[in-house]
């Protein structure tokens, strides 16, 4: 008995992507570039090998930064910070993770390879990065230690499930005029490359004053944020936008299908719970003296949220795929509900923590957590890799699929479909849509 079911695998042959981009530097900009950039790759290369060459720039970008401030101090924070010039290559290798995880799906149809595993596992290193790019992109703007960055990493999530949750209720990945895998992406590579130039105290001048927005005398009453916190209020308003667009979308599929749009709201919930215990955690001893927070075990922990995000919104992809039923419980987040109920003892019984008394303990859990978290989803990635090249017959990360004799053959494209054209003679919009793989 697998991990997915004979019922849910037999569903995988039913799935096809579906894709809708509405931005304009997409269509306009990037697009042709994408096209291009395809080109300079042999056929050879499996789909997924480019997406995870694109993830493999990320990690390497996370790395220096532990290499140069392994305690995520920041400038702000007394820290000396790496030298000016790795928050160029933070940018450029930003970029080519946009590049290489634009490019996967033109891959796996010019080598007839497209399917659900390529979405499985395009959503997974999307999920990663997701929260690499937070912990980056929080110490480019020198957040570094602070409520901010939790912030950043909470709405950045939310808006990877509102969209993951989108497609599950639609059928189809909706990115619209303003979105994170392109937009988004392409702001957080300047923000590097403004702090490359700049240095990251550039982001804690106030907006007005930077603008010059200052000496009119009616917006001297206005609260000079800084240009760091004016970002993460710009965020704010982002997801909020993307709440609203997310829910009209699913309404919109769910009267068309004759079926209730208030059920699918539910199905947020899920974020929500597995958000709350991360939140109660952070709070010991109190907001303002965090153990976790104004700590060198930050980072770790944020690494083990993000393992814990990316296995549940890994396991929303695969109900995707597979038709199966919306994931509403993940066991991978007893990991936080034992560490937040045992650092807030003190608030429910007045007791003191069990495992969390000391620092050194604190550092220890947080740690394991991490540990496991990165166990537990690396065993659901591996079992579902297994389950579903052995029941499709493909390859992950070499261009071969089995024959009717269970033989490793090499690929081939569909007819016509390097041109644009499925086998089928339907036209595949090749310059919009990201994620086809």
């Amino acid at each position: 008995m697998g991990y997915i079911s004979p019922e849910s695998l037999a569903n995988l042959e039913k799935y096809s992507y579906k894709g809708v981009d509405k931005s304009l530097l997409s269509r306009y900009v990037l697009s042709p570039y994408w096209n291009w950039l395809i080109t300079l790759w042999p056929r050879t290369v499996a789909p997924n090998t480019i997406t995870l060459t694109g993830l493999a720039i990320v990690f390497l970008n996370f790395f220096s930064l532990l290499y140069y401030d392994r305690e995520y101090l920041t400038q702000k924070h007394g820290a000396v910070g790496p030298p000016r010039w790795l928050y160029f290559t933070w940018s450029i290798g930003l970029f080519a993770y946009q590049s290489l995880d634009a490019i996967d799906g033109k891959q796996a149809r010019r080598t007839g390879m497209a399917g659900p595993l390529g979405e499985m596992f395009d959503h997974g290193c999307d999920a990663l990065n997701t929260t690499l790019e937070v912990i980056l992109a929080s110490y480019a703007l020198n957040l570094g230690r602070s409520w901010w960055t939790v912030a950043s990493l909470i709405a950045t999530h939310a808006n990877f499930y509102l969209t993951t949750w989108e497609e599950y209720h639609t059928g189809q990945l909706y990115l619209g005029i303003f979105s994170g895998p392109v937009e988004g992406i392409i702001m957080i590579a300047l923000i590097y490359f403004m702090t490359g130039i700049f240095g990251p105290s550039f982001w804690d001048q106030g907006i007005l004053t930077f603008t010059h927005l200052s000496r009119i005398p009616p917006l001297q009453r206005l609260p000079d944020l800084p240009l760091n916190v004016a970002f993460m209020v710009f965020a704010g308003v982002g997801l909020g936008f993307n709440i609203l667009t997310s829910y009209y979308n699913v309404r919109k599929s769910s009267r068309a299908s004759n079926t209730s749009s208030l059920r699918p709201l539910l199905l947020l919930l899920p974020f929500v719970f597995s958000t709350l215990p991360q939140l109660a955690w952070l709070t010991h001893p109190n907001p303002e003296r965090s153990q976790v927070i104004y700590t060198p075990v930050f980072v770790p922990f944020m690494c083990a949220w993000g393992l814990q995000f990316a296995h549940q919104v890994g396991r929303m992809i695969l109900a995707h795929v597979t038709c199966g039923p919306f994931p509403v419980w993940d066991h991978v987040w007893l990991l936080s509900l034992i560490g937040a109920l045992d650092a807030n003892l003190g608030r429910i019984r007045h007791l003191e923590p069990l495992i969390q008394s000391t620092m050194k303990r604190t550092t220890l859990f947080v740690w394991a957590t991490l540990v496991i978290s990165l166990y537990l989803y690396g065993r659901f990635c591996y079992l579902v890799i297994r389950d579903i090249t052995e029941y499709l017959g493909i390859a992950c990360f070499t261009v071969k699929k089995k024959d009717e004799k269970g033989v490793w053959r090499k690929a081939s494209p569909p007819v016509n479909a390097v041109n644009g054209f499925k086998s089928n003679g339907h036209a595949i919009p090749l310059g919009n849509a990201k994620r086809k793989s």
